[in-house]
C-alpha cells in the first residue's frame, strides 16, 4: 500500500514553533509529530511513502532521508509554489491502486487498514475519514422567522458535527481530476467528484485524533502523547 503525507505548508497558525521547523518537524514527546505517523503506517504494512514539500523542504528530506532508518521507502514531490491541499498530487506518479493521503501533523490511533477495508468495501472513489466534534456557542441563540419574530433562544447550545480527520483513501482515477499545477483545494476536489456522480464516503472513527491546529492543540496532543504512547506506538 501507498501513503502520500502533505508535508509542504508552512504551520502558520503554529506560529512560533513553525518560524523555525516545518509543522511535520516539530516535535511530539521525543521525536516529530512525522515520525510518529510514519511508525504507524510502517506497523500497518505500509512501507511506500511520498512526500509532498514545499515550505523548508530540505529540513525534511535531511531528517528522513529515504526513509531507511524506519525500514520505508520515501520519496519527495517538490512544489515550487503552493498548490492548495490537493494540488500537489498532481505532481506525484499515477499510483496503480487505491492509497492514503494525510496531512503530515496528525496524532491518532486510527486502523489503516480497517479504513482501507471500509473503502473497498464501499465502492467509493474516494473515503474521508472522520470524528465527531462538539462545539459549544457561549451565548444565548436566538432564532427568528422571516418577520424578524422569535421562535426560540438557545441558551449556550452545543453543536456536533462531523469533521475530517485529514485522512483519506483515493481511488488512482481521482488524480486524473487534478488540474497540474494548479492550486487546489480539497472541497473543490470532493464538489467536482459528486458534480459527476461519483461516490464519496465519510469513515467515522470514534478513537483518539487530535491535529496539530494551533498551539493549544500542540499543547493537548503532546500531553496525550507522553500518556498514551503505547497506543499511539505500540510499544508494550
Amino acid at each position: 500500500m501507498k501513503a502520500v503525507i502533505l508535508a509542504g505548508g508552512k504551520g502558520t497558525r503554529l506560529t512560533p514553533y513553525t518560524k523555525i521547523l516545518p509543522k511535520p518537524l516539530v516535535p511530539i514527546g521525543d521525536m516529530p509529530i512525522l515520525e510518529v505517523l510514519i511508525r504507524q503506517l510502517k506497523r500497518s504494512g505500509i512501507r511506500d511513502i511520498t512526500l509532498t514539500v514545499g515550505h523548508m523542504a530540505n529540513l525534511l528530506q535531511a531528517f528522513f532521508s529515504d526513509g531507511a532508518q524506519y525500514d520505508v521507502a520515501i520519496t519527495y514531490s517538490f512544489e515550487a509554489k503552493p498548490l492548495g491541499t490537493v494540488g500537489p498530487l498532481s505532481l506525484i506518479p499515477r499510483p496503480s491502486e487505491p492509497f492514503f493521503v494525510m496531512n503530515g501533523d496528525i496524532l491518532t490511533t486510527l486502523d489503516y487498514n480497517e479504513l482501507m477495508a471500509f473503502h473497498h468495501e464501499s465502492g467509493a472513489v474516494a473515503t474521508i475519514a472522520m470524528h465527531e466534534r462538539k462545539v459549544k456557542i457561549d451565548l444565548g441563540v436566538i432564532e427568528t422567522d422571516g418577520d424578524h419574530r422569535i421562535t426560540a433562544y438557545i441558551e449556550k447550545p452545543t453543536h456536533h458535527y462531523a469533521v475530517s480527520m485529514g485522512i483519506y483513501v483515493f481511488e488512482p482515477g481521482v488524480i486524473d481530476l487534478i488540474p497540474p499545477g494548479h492550486y487546489y483545494d480539497f472541497p473543490k476536489l470532493v464538489d467536482d467528484l459528486l458534480a459527476r456522480g461519483e461516490k464519496v464516503c465519510g469513515y467515522p472513527f470514534s478513537g483518539y485524533w487530535q491535529d496539530l491546529g494551533n498551539p493549544s492543540d500542540y499543547e493537548q496532543a503532546t500531553h496525550d502523547f507522553e500518556s498514551m504512547r503505547a497506543e499511539f506506538l505500540g510499544e508494550a
